[in-house]
């Protein structure tokens, strides 16, 4: 049985790798993972309203993935380290995101990455893991991920990154992960402004992780009208470095703070979100 989410360490260990030369085992999730059939997703907003899209959220209906029974149990959201956090789903799939090869002291079940720093990838994931998911396609193009796993829908958006001489299409992802009756999102590493059809392609995100750091992504003041877009119940900041985290909540002013320098997770359900768009910040971050 997998160690609990609750069980990482604190300790903080970015591994930085050059070069792309190793990708995950054919074992593995490569840059495409879509089924035969594309599993519906209950947080995709309606695009032919774009540019002003609107949620799909039917009253009455399951937030559910698969069946028309209310989901169950709650999602477990863990801090580990700069931009790597652990989803635990109700029923007990693991997720860590832009991971560089540390998520604590178990395997997950599911790994995603980006390849703009070697903090947020690694060319040499554990065999443990089953599914890998690179946000870039080394193949060229955009990489398309559709994946299932238990109770877990995962998806993603490419975005681009910034590279020598300019911009490089698709280099980032920001994947959205569907459980327990959740949208949670997280943008990666995120570079610029997202377009309406972006917004279109994400849909509803209840909960956000959103880099902070103002300046190897994007702008404090750029990630606030993203975020404030979105109007996710629960924005969990991360990729901070020292600069003070003040001057991305100065930007979130109709957002609540809430600062839980003792904790390390959260754990929610849809009948607990927060009924005011709130910021949580974790101990770490």
């Amino acid at each position: 049985m997998k160690s609990s989410p609750f069980r990482i360490a604190a300790s903080f260990a970015f591994l930085f790798l050059a070069g792309m030369h190793a990708l995950p085992s054919a074992a593995q999730e490569g840059a495409e993972t879509q089924s035969l059939e594309e599993p519906p997703s209950q947080c995709r907003a309606i695009a032919g309203l774009v540019p002003h899209a609107t949620f799909a959220q039917i009253e009455g209906q399951s937030r559910g993935l698969f069946d028309s029974r209310p989901p169950t149990g709650e999602t477990t959201i863990t801090y580990v380290t700069h931009a790597t956090y652990v989803i635990e789903s109700p029923g007990g799939v693991t997720i860590a995101t832009d991971y560089a090869g540390y998520s604590g002291e178990f395997f997950p079940d599911i790994v995603t990455m980006n390849k703009a720093h070697g903090s947020h990838f690694t060319n040499f994931p554990d065999p443990a893991i089953p599914n890998v998911l690179p946000g870039w396609n080394p193949d060229g193009g955009p990489a398309r991920h559709r994946l299932v796993e238990g109770d877990v829908y995962v998806r993603n958006v490419p975005t681009d990154i910034r590279a020598f001489g300019g911009m490089e299409a698709d280099g980032n992802s920001i994947f959205i992960f569907e459980t327990g009756g959740l949208c949670i999102g997280h943008l990666g590493h995120l570079h610029h402004q997202l377009t309406d059809e972006d917004f279109s392609a994400i849909g509803r995100l209840d909960i956000l992780m959103v880099p902070v750091d103002g300046g190897l992504t994007m702008s404090q003041r750029g990630m606030g009208e993203i975020a404030d877009r979105l109007r996710s119940s629960i924005v969990l900041p991360m990729h901070r470095f020292r600069g003070p985290i003040e001057r991305f909540l100065d930007e979130m002013p109709e957002f609540v703070v809430e600062r839980r320098n003792d904790e390390r997770s959260i754990t929610v359900s849809p009948s607990t979100l927060p009924r005011q768009p709130t910021v949580i910040v974790l101990q770490g971050v």
